[in-house]
């Protein structure tokens, strides 16, 4: 947390870190499945994060706001959004925690296909043309949600600063992301976090 100094920098560091390890607790209590499951990506796993039940939690949406607030505190961008629908409720809770600290921030959401009617927009919510963005998600294994919403935000001629998602499950997607869309890959919480080495 670079820039944070004296008493009220260290209150902001007391209160990110309080915000940061609510959100684990409740990532661990209500998220983490433990069982054979098949991912998104194809790959098979003995457990699966199931971060809707945070992100559409009453309790723990707010502290997801906060938490990647905090972690793309030193960004400059002014929209955020993904692919439908891992990124949907947490670009609305950075939205709403924004709203809260007196920031202007919109949200975007990312169509998996055009619409073949109507306006016929991939990217939908107020306009990001010329804007700098934020994509997220909620979780990453291989990359390809948030690398599928980079690039459509870009041909809506969007300029996207990062990638930001609450758990990362250390599979490649930093590399991948890093590598096929060239902008750097952040994350909350990796899984050695939630006890999943």
């Amino acid at each position: 947390m670079r820039g944070v100094t004296g008493s009220g920098g260290a209150r902001k560091l007391a209160r990110m870190s309080d915000v940061r390890g609510a959100l684990l607790r409740q990532i661990k209590d209500k998220a983490v499945v433990h069982g054979k499951v098949t991912l998104s990506s194809g790959l098979e796993a003995d457990y699966y994060i199931d971060l809707r039940r945070i992100t559409l939690d009453g309790e723990s949406a707010p502290l997801v706001g906060q938490v990647l607030l905090d972690l793309t505190e030193e960004l400059e961008f002014d929209a955020v959004g993904g692919l439908t629908m891992g990124a949907d409720p947490v670009a609305a809770a950075m939205l709403h925690a924004a709203a809260a600290r007196g920031r202007k921030l919109d949200a975007f959401v990312v169509r998996k296909a055009a619409k073949a009617h109507g306006l016929q927009r991939r990217v939908e919510g107020p306009e990001i043309k010329g804007r700098r963005v934020l994509v997220v998600e909620d979780t990453s294994t291989t990359g390809g949600s948030p690398l599928t919403a980079v690039e459509a935000v870009r041909e809506a001629g969007a300029e996207v600063v990062a990638v930001a998602t609450i758990v990362d499950r250390a599979t490649g997607a930093a590399e991948k992301i890093q590598e096929g869309a060239g902008v750097p890959y952040l994350f909350a919480y990796g899984k050695d976090e939630l006890g999943l080495d």
